[in-house]
C-alpha cells in the first residue's frame, strides 16, 4: 500500500477507535442540534472512520474510500467549530487545541484528495 493511503487508512483507523475507547471529549463537541444524543453520534462517527479507513487500505475501493474520506473530514467541521466556539473563554493552550482544529480539515481533504487520485 502506498505510504499516503497507509498514513490515512492508519490515521481514520486510529481516530475511529478512539470514539468508542474515549468517548466523552466526542460527545462534548457534538452540536446540540442534532437530533439524539451525542453518544449515538460519537459512535456513528467512529463507525465511518474505521469504515473508511477500511475503504481507503483496500486498492480496490481507495477511490472510494479517499472521496468517502473528503466528505468525512468536512461532515466532522461543526463540531470542530462547536468546540472553538465552547473553548472560547479556556485557557490559552485549549483555545489553542480549538482554534488550531479548524485549519487543519483544509490539509485532510487535501490529503484525501491525494489518495482517492492513487
Amino acid at each position: 500500500m502506498r505510504r499516503d493511503a497507509a498514513g490515512l487508512a492508519g490515521f481514520l483507523a486510529v481516530m475511529g477507535a478512539l470514539h468508542f475507547a474515549a468517548p466523552k471529549p466526542f460527545d462534548a463537541i457534538i452540536p446540540g442540534s442534532l437530533p439524539g444524543e451525542p453518544r449515538l453520534w460519537t459512535y456513528a462517527s467512529g463507525v465511518a472512520e474505521l469504515a473508511v479507513a477500511a475503504a481507503v487500505a483496500h486498492p480496490r475501493t481507495r477511490r472510494a474510500g479517499g472521496i468517502a474520506a473528503m466528505a468525512l473530514f468536512a461532515a466532522v467541521f461543526p463540531a470542530n467549530v462547536k468546540m472553538a466556539a465552547d473553548w472560547r473563554h479556556a485557557s490559552p493552550a485549549r483555545r489553542a487545541v480549538a482554534y488550531g482544529r479548524l485549519p487543519l480539515q483544509a490539509p485532510l481533504i487535501a490529503w484525501a484528495w491525494k489518495v482517492s487520485r492513487i
